[in-house]
């Protein structure tokens, strides 16, 4: 009788102990083939190339026993396997839990393939590993801002003083670089410290990165909502006026809204920001425009704590739309067009991660197809 055909796919950069564990339970199934994500794909999808090669990468997983055969992926984004997969014509897909996605599940059920998550379950005697698993605990948090960005910069709150709201996210995915996650700082971060999260108290550790990534006489001074959002546990809002440093931090750690926060946010990937882009180049610094921007701020942190999705999904839009009037660059016409037609009118709300690009921040309590979960860390 015929062996089926088993279909896995992936990056398989930094392979480690559960790869192989995951290769071995799959290959149960029949002979597995496994796809891999090319170098330019991985770039696109994360802003950066992976450890090893492509090259490299497709040498290290054909020499695994369990593989029948394995092969770059022909297609793009997250199911760049889809080509590969009509050509193939698998009777088995496997993902791990961590891996499902309902895009997988739904390409296999138009396809007539069977769609199998597994656990991950180590090998005996051996820790179980992941990926995300291991690179987040190896790695700096990263910073979302919400909602009242570029009010932390004196040259806006001393027009009028405003709140921000940003959250610490763990590292569940290398996000992409200059995508408005506070990339820049974060590596400062972790080459003072190294790639920890550092002990000890939380302000003090977020003036010295402040300082260490504006030394006197930088022409561009990084506003600290970066240093602070990278730093402070959980989501914070941080009141300016007119100053480098807020004059009032108020933060919450409680589970129940961090994970509901965690639960209501979906990131969906953008173009990352060109280099040398320059989202300043054109200001309106008016008064009322900067009253706008703040307000929003403080209704973002008020929605937060009554965990009311509306009146978050509402701040988020007002602060994107209170860009586009002050710092009209920050907020390219094509990337309005796509709010306009794919997110405001069928969400409570969205921004985007940066100026210029980055991700879409989606406010929604269902799924949203090809968007990116994120994890508040508290």
């Amino acid at each position: 009788m015929k062996n089926k055909k088993v279909l896995v796919s992936g990056c398989y950069d930094l392979l480690h102990g559960g790869h192989i564990a995951f290769f071995k339970t799959a290959s149960s199934y029949g002979d597995l083939y496994v796809s891999i994500g090319r170098d330019e794909n991985l770039l696109f999808l994360k802003g950066k190339k992976p450890v090893f090669s492509e090259d490299e990468r497709l040498y290290i997983v054909k020499s695994i026993k369990y593989v029948y055969n394995t092969f770059l992926a022909s297609g793009t984004g997250m199911l760049d396997f889809e080509p590969d997969m009509k050509k193939i014509k698998p009777d088995i897909f496997v993902v791990n839990h961590d891996g499902h996605t309902p895009e997988k599940e739904n390409l296999c059920k138009k396809l007539g393939v069977e769609y199998i998550i597994l656990e991950r379950i180590p090998e005996p005697g051996l820790p179980a590993q992941s990926s995300s698993g291991t690179k987040r605990d190896m790695k700096f948090p990263y910073r979302l801002c919400l909602a009242g960005g570029w009010i932390d910069q004196p040259w806006v709150s001393k027009m009028h003083p405003g709140s921000v709201v940003v959250a610490q996210i763990w590292p569940t995915m290398d996000f992409n670089d200059r995508s408005g996650l506070a990339t820049s700082s974060r590596k400062v971060g972790i080459q003072i410290w190294g790639d920890r999260y550092p002990d000890g108290d939380h302000e003090q550790n977020a003036r010295l990165l402040f300082g260490a990534e504006n030394p006197p006489g930088k022409v561009y001074v990084s506003g600290s909502q970066d240093q602070i959002g990278l730093l402070y546990p959980g989501i914070n809002r941080l009141y300016y006026n007119g100053g480098y440093w807020p004059e009032r931090i108020e933060s919450t750690t409680e589970k129940d809204i961090c994970d509901w926060l965690s639960d209501i946010l979906h990131l969906v990937p953008l173009e990352p920001r060109p280099e040398g882009y320059d989202p300043l180049k054109v200001m309106h610094l008016e008064k009322p425009l900067i009253r706008e921007l703040g307000e929003a701020g403080d209704l973002c942190w008020e929605a937060i704590l009554k965990k009311d999705v509306n009146g978050l999904g509402k701040a988020l839009t007002n602060t994107l739309l209170s860009w586009k009037k002050i710092l009209p660059l920050t907020v390219p016409d094509w990337v309005m067009k796509e709010m306009e037609s794919k997110y405001f009118p069928n969400y409570p709300g969205a921004i985007t991660s940066g100026s210029g690009g980055g991700y879409v921040i989606v406010v929604s309590e269902t799924k949203i197809e090809g968007s990116i979960k994120i994890k508040i860390r508290y």
